[in-house]
């Protein structure tokens, strides 16, 4: 399987998409620029959303749901929001078909149906939230209001590509509201901190935290909090934002409360999320010419058995013992799955396994039941070695842990060494066009110079670090002052 993947070298974007269809992770649907997102990819995705939804209800989050559909004086009440997302909208005009009269047995929208106001479908949530926490919100007693919800979106894109850039795609968007600016600043700061832990501790991504410039925020955003990664052909990727609001959104639906002196003021909101394109960073960060390469912290199977036999007696035995050991690995919490099926040959179960990424895979064969040892195989490494089937399960959880930490250092490895300071426009070009990655210099602060940028190079400001150091220095392209350096890459 995996040696009809083409190599990341020879060419990096069709190596992705080949590896997302051959993985059986998710496929092109007969809706224009929509996917299906396949079992074994799914499998990956709810381990995301549920340690994700976890760690927000450990931040006192909870979870509610609001409607597909947006009114569009709702959408628009929010100008700098509605003309952001504007472009990117799905509408819905007419609310019934009919049949086709000139046409038998086809349909047609039927010209009475016509809605009297049209509704947009979400590309993001804040207009219909907001619309309704005006009812919710009162007195500073209904403060914070945190809440998260689980939900699709659409946002109609004219270049897809599975998982990065879908018309429609699954993620989650915290809302929450705010008695004042500090709290608001801090909740969107620690969900930004939340996305950073899942990142690094989950998925062993190495991120960068930092803010977005101006041209770069979410549209009605004050303030926007995101995090880069950096993936294996030198690209960033935004894995996560959080967004400050101000109290934009609260006066365009008029959301106030009574403080506690009894006096009324607008409520000050975050907004935050991450989406399925996690699941294109987690490819993409650690998966090599053989296929996936997932970090057991993620993986739907953190071990798979695998039987060798050559007949019914053989398989029987060694079954036996193949359940046994799932069971004690499951006992330790533990994710396995043996691979019993008849219909494949070994061969092809090794490549199927390798191919998906399954972390760690045990053989177990006659002579392994006669010398009481298994064959254990890391996918990370290629590596194998025969254990002792007494110390099996101890090793296999501590090798577990190894691996999840060792993809995490590989990764980091590489997005230290290619983050690299320059100090003028012609490096800049040359580091960006041979060495790729991330490049730090300094800029004027001007969205001009920004855009100038990005026109000649396509590389634009990822982020400005939130632990960037103070500096005087000139910028690179207008020779400006400049007081700190930020980051710029090509990214997705």
């Amino acid at each position: 399987m995996s040696k009809n993947l083409t190599s990341r070298s020879e060419d990096y974007s069709k190596w992705y998409n080949e590896l997302v269809i051959k993985a059986d992770l998710a496929e092109n649907s007969a809706v224009r620029g929509c996917m299906v997102i396949k079992p074994y990819g799914y499998a990956i995705w709810e381990k995301m959303q549920a340690e994700l939804d976890r760690m927000f209800k450990e931040t006192g989050h909870q979870n509610a749901y609001f409607p597909l559909f947006v009114p569009k004086s709702l959408f628009e009440a929010e100008e700098k929001n509605a003309e952001g997302f504007a472009k990117e909208c799905a509408v819905v005009t007419h609310y019934r078909l009919q049949n086709d009269p000139e046409n038998e047995g086809k349909l047609r929208v039927d010209p009475d149906a016509k809605l009297e106001e049209e509704l947009v479908v979400r590309p993001t949530s804040e207009a219909i939230i907001w619309s309704t926490y005006k009812g919710w919100i009162q007195s500073y007693r209904d403060l914070p209001l945190l809440i998260n919800q689980w939900a699709n979106v659409v946002r109609w894109e004219m270049r897809t590509r599975l998982f990065l850039r879908t018309a429609e795609f699954l993620w989650q968007e915290g809302h929450t509201a705010h008695a004042t600016k500090a709290e608001a600043i801090a909740e969107a700061e620690q969900m930004n901190d939340v996305y950073a832990e899942f990142a690094e501790n989950f998925m062993a991504i190495p991120v960068i935290k930092g803010v977005k410039t101006e041209s770069e925020r979410f549209a009605g955003a004050v303030e926007t909090y995101c995090i880069e990664a950096l993936m294996q052909d030198g690209k960033a990727l935004q894995a996560g934002t959080s967004h400050f609001l101000g109290q934009n959104f609260a006066k365009a639906f008029d959301v106030k409360f009574t403080t506690n002196e009894g006096k009324q003021d607008y409520v000050w909101a975050t907004s935050w999320g991450v989406s399925t394109r996690l699941m294109g960073a987690l490819i993409m960060t650690h998966s090599d010419d053989k296929g996936l390469v997932l970090p057991p912290n993620l993986a739907p199977s953190q071990v798979v058995i695998v039987p060798i036999y050559k007949n019914e007696e053989q398989l029987e035995q060694i079954t036996q013992k193949a359940i046994s050991i799932a069971k004690e690995l499951k006992s330790l919490g533990v994710s396995c799955k043996f691979d019993s099926r008849t219909t494949h040959r070994p061969g092809a179960k090794f490549a199927q396994h390798e191919l998906q990424g399954v972390p760690l895979r045990i053989a177990i064969g006659p002579k392994d039941l006669e010398n009481e040892t298994v064959e254990l195989a890391r996918r990370d490494t290629l590596t194998k070695e025969n254990v002792a089937m007494t110390d099996l399960v101890m090793h296999v959880k501590a090798l577990l842990i190894t691996i999840q930490s060792e993809l995490f250092e590989k990764a980091l490895k590489y997005r230290d060494e290619h983050i690299t300071e320059v100090d003028n426009f012609e490096t800049f070009k040359t580091v960006l066009d041979t060495k790729t990655g991330f490049i730090s210099a300094h800029w004027d602060g001007s969205t001009e110079t920004e855009q100038q940028i990005k026109d000649l190079t396509k590389a634009t400001i990822r982020c400005i670090p939130m632990d960037v150091k103070k500096e005087a220095g000139k910028c690179i392209f207008t020779g400006k002052p400049s007081s700190n350096r930020v980051l710029f890459a090509k990214a997705y």
